[in-house]
């Protein structure tokens, strides 16, 4: 069973769902997606991890995730999730650690793709030439993390 609930963060209130296997779903959180609110152990610990991260209290995530798509996609979200803090690839990188290095596009479909923003880090993705590129956050919430995992690493 869905269980979603809606929690206030710097950046904005965030919807956390949880599909009964782990973390299935984090997005913003406005009237149209969130009908119900039903936390649960789950969506409370992962509000509490994303807390922990915007105040530069963790740089990486422990909590049991419900990511559902294509084998591709879920290479890609795998590939995201071992990027380091603080650190930044280019959609060909990612390409290439899939042995696929003409897939760049097809890497940015499933970054588009990603149900879980900030656990899986497709924020850290940028395009070849250094440029911020979508997130479906928004442009502003992406430079605002890239920005604070940058200053915070270099400490």
């Amino acid at each position: 069973m869905l269980s979603s609930c809606c929690y206030d963060t710097s950046i904005g209130r965030v919807k956390i769902s949880d599909d009964g296997e782990g973390i299935s779903e984090i997005t913003i959180c406005n009237p149209y997606n969130c009908n119900h609110f039903s936390n649960t152990a789950l969506t409370d610990e992962a509000y509490l991890q994303i807390s922990e991260y915007l105040s530069g209290n963790r740089k990486c995530f422990d909590i049991k995730l419900s990511l559902k798509g294509t084998e591709f996609q879920r290479a890609v979200w795998d590939q995201l999730s071992i990027i380091p803090y603080g650190k930044t690839k280019t959609y060909g990188e990612i390409a290439s650690c899939l042995d696929n290095p003409k897939a760049s596009r097809a890497v940015g479909m499933a970054c588009n793709k990603n149900p879980i923003m900030i656990l899986v880090p497709c924020h850290r993705i940028i395009g070849k030439n250094g440029s911020l590129t979508g997130y479906a956050l928004g442009l502003d919430i992406k430079k605002y993390l890239l920005n604070m995992e940058k200053e915070r690493d270099s400490k």
